[in-house]
């Protein structure tokens, strides 16, 4: 098969690498790539959310899947134009997608199909959003609408703080139209976990469990970022709470998806907040987590290709998948400056030094070549992801490589996975 993957970050890396472990291969594309996934396929140079050229390329090329791996061309309609020029494209289309592209469209179908989240409410109005919060209280969590490159939402301790988030966002317009509708919602307390799974349309296959660290620094401190590092098995996922969340979150939101006249087809991705054992929803989105992607990819024994295919075509029930038994971390190397505006150019040392460790890959994010050498180009820049025979030693041998890189000013979180050791002592291995 001829494929084109969408996409130039960490997780568009993992998924050529593992598309490319597929006999069913013949040819990767991806549009734009980087130059980790260079070296796996060719590299095209058209944005993402190019529509035209990224149609008139897959003709041309004769490309029988394109995989869309980033929230924007499918939110969009990439999915669409391609199914409807009879190309194969694994993804949701349009209507789907508003499950991310739209916190209130996510929030309503969670109340209509009675799955579990936080009390809310949305607003236009800046006033009458702070009012609402006046009256709530704090801890408080405040979201914008849309789209936000995962920098929306604002977990505010104080009301100060959440008066301040409406501001910015409806305001101040600090997240463009996205941010022109906030959800002002009740803090959840517990563990985040992060459950994906294929569908489509009507089953839905369990991804690994993974968990997200999304703050920026170390304990989970400081603004939240797209996310810094991830583990897969998420140890706090025990069998009865997957079964819970599979019954009452996954399924019911393709079912409520299909009543409302929408197929979704692709990666469902909830964010779960999980305390006592029960699990309540933050967030859908609508294709695989970075940097979970990469943690729970490293993992994956069955032929990439073959699940994609089948999501798309209908037949997920038939589907075969296999795990690798032992777990994966993925540390996330940032450039300097972020969440926030990043310093750009930086030489990166040290990766091959890095690749070449034992059960190991370096995912390149936010890079780019200048002649010979591989410079940075964006926030989070590299996704080193390691297995070990424990969790302990999966996150041993990825900072054992995090140690063979470096660039002025890049920094990392040193304890990702932290929950996980904590859960292990306690003797709680959770599930897959």
């Amino acid at each position: 098969m001829r494929i084109l993957v969408v996409g130039g970050g960490g997780r568009e890396h993992a998924l050529v690498w593992k598309l490319a472990q597929s006999p069913r291969a013949s040819a990767i594309f991806c549009a734009p790539g980087n130059p980790g996934i260079a070296r796996l396929a060719e590299c095209v140079p058209i944005a993402v959310d190019d529509m035209d050229s990224l149609l008139a390329y897959a003709q041309k090329q004769a490309i029988d899947l394109t995989v869309v791996g980033p929230e924007l061309p499918l939110t969009r309609g990439l999915v669409d134009r391609f199914t409807a020029a009879g190309l194969r494209a694994f993804g949701p289309t349009a209507a789907a997608a508003q499950l991310e592209g739209s916190k209130v469209f996510t929030k309503e179908l969670a109340d209509a199909e009675g799955i579990p989240t936080a009390a809310f409410a949305s607003f236009t109005d800046a006033g009458a959003a702070q009012r609402w919060v006046r009256e709530r209280g704090a801890p408080i969590v405040v979201k914008a609408d849309g789209l936000a490159s995962g920098k929306g939402v604002f977990v505010c301790t104080t009301v100060a703080e959440a008066e301040a988030a409406i501001d910015e966002a409806i305001r101040k317009r600090a997240f463009g139209d996205a941010g022109t509708r906030v959800v002002v919602e009740e803090c959840l307390e517990g563990e985040e976990l992060s459950f994906m799974g294929l569908t489509d349309g009507k089953t839905v296959v369990p991804l690994a469990t993974a968990q997200d660290h999304k703050r920026v620094g170390d304990g989970d401190r400081g603004p939240n970022t797209g996310g810094m590092g991830a583990y897969s098995p998420a140890p706090v996922a025990t069998p009865a709470l997957l079964a819970h969340v599979m019954r009452d979150v996954m399924e019911p939101a393709v079912k409520g998806l299909e009543r409302r006249g929408i197929r979704f087809t692709g990666v469902l991705y909830a964010g779960l907040m999980v305390k006592d054992g029960r699990a309540k929803l933050l967030e859908f989105n609508v294709r695989f987590g970075d940097p979970e992607c990469q943690a729970i990819l490293i993992r994956l024994r069955s032929d990439l290709v073959d699940l994609l295919v089948r999501a798309c075509d209908g037949t997920l029930a038939d589907a075969d998948v296999r795990w690798e038994t032992r777990p994966a971390v993925c540390v996330v190397l940032a450039a300097e400056g972020y969440p926030g505006t990043v310093r750009k150019g930086a030489e990166i040392r040290g990766l091959d030094a890095a690749a070449a460790l034992a059960d190991t890959m370096v995912f390149h994010a936010g890079t780019r070549r200048e002649g010979e050498r591989v410079v940075t180009d964006g926030g989070r820049v590299l996704g080193v992801t390691a297995l070990g025979e424990t969790i302990a030693g999966a996150i041993d041998r990825a900072y054992a490589a995090v140690a063979q890189i470096t660039w002025p000013g890049m920094h990392y979180r040193r304890d990702i996975g932290h929950r996980a050791l904590a859960r292990t002592r306690e003797g709680n291995h959770g599930s897959t």
